[in-house]
């Protein structure tokens, strides 16, 4: 036992981790151990857990979990990358959010992670022509989530979506890896136009809660912006940006805002 734990380690040790913080909780709460063990230990892979919650949680009464199960463990099966992603995004809420002590929190606690793994099953769905499902996916986890992204929309790796609650991201809207956002984001149009019409959001920007960035503009990398702003224009890299509408108030504050998480403005 001990050689064949030794042997998956090497090769996935964030799965490694998750499994043994999975069995130090079921010690320290016996009443949680059905949930952690049907939605960790029960799994044989990182992509096995998250596509068991995945099917869970989007269930309802026009779609079964066993349904929603077998296109997510088909989309795991087809796009590695998804797995890779869900890695980077795990450790990405580890790493900036002082509330997550542990890897397993996010994909059994937390809203903005398991919603961000829902719509990269979506867009898998998308890419591949499946457009009436992929939108079923984007329903179930604007229901279930409090989370709207569009299945269209492209979106990094190592990307946290901190409290997440009532993020909007449109179908044009491009995120690059290791940005942050907060809750109630808005990466929307300015209209009704129906080609390229929503935020290019550079490599390492920190979004501040409330923000609404609007329109077929860009965010430069290893920017900021402020919570409450609202972002008309394009934003060139390494500034703060805010008000309404927002201006450069400054540069960044450091070389990765997106992982700093610092959001005070200093003079």
């Amino acid at each position: 036992m001990a050689e064949k734990r030794a042997k998956i380690s090497a090769v996935d040790p964030v799965w490694t981790r998750i499994c043994e913080e999975a069995r130090n909780a079921v010690h320290d709460e016996p009443l949680l151990g059905g949930l952690i063990h049907s939605g960790l230990l029960h799994h044989a892979s990182f992509e096995g857990a998250l596509a068991y919650r995945f099917s869970l949680k989007l269930a309802s009464g026009e779609m079964s979990e066993q349904i929603l199960r077998e296109f997510a463990d088909e989309a795991y099966g087809d796009a590695p990358d998804l797995g890779r992603a869900a890695r980077a995004d795990l450790v990405a809420v580890h790493e900036r959010d002082p509330a997550c002590h542990r890897y397993l929190q996010p994909i059994l606690f937390f809203k903005g992670y398991q919603a961000l793994q829902a719509y990269r099953i979506a867009h898998w769905l998308w890419q591949r022509g499946r457009v009436d499902m992929a939108y079923f996916v984007q329903m179930r986890t604007s229901e279930a989530f409090g989370v709207d992204i569009h299945p269209a929309a492209r979106i990094g790796r190592g990307v946290m979506m901190d409290h997440a609650h009532s993020i909007v991201i449109g179908e044009t809207a491009v995120v690059g890896d290791n940005v942050s956002m907060l809750h109630s984001v808005t990466l929307g149009g300015t209209g009704k136009q129906e080609q390229d019409r929503h935020p290019k959001i550079g490599n390492g920007v920190l979004i501040g809660a409330g923000a609404k960035v609007l329109g077929n503009i860009r965010v430069g990398d290893n920017s900021r912006i402020a919570a409450g702003s609202v972002v008309l224009e394009d934003v060139p890299c390494c500034k703060t940006v805010a008000g309404v509408p927002a201006r450069i108030v400054g540069e960044a504050g450091c070389e990765h805002p997106a992982t700093e998480m610092d959001q005070l403005i200093r003079e």
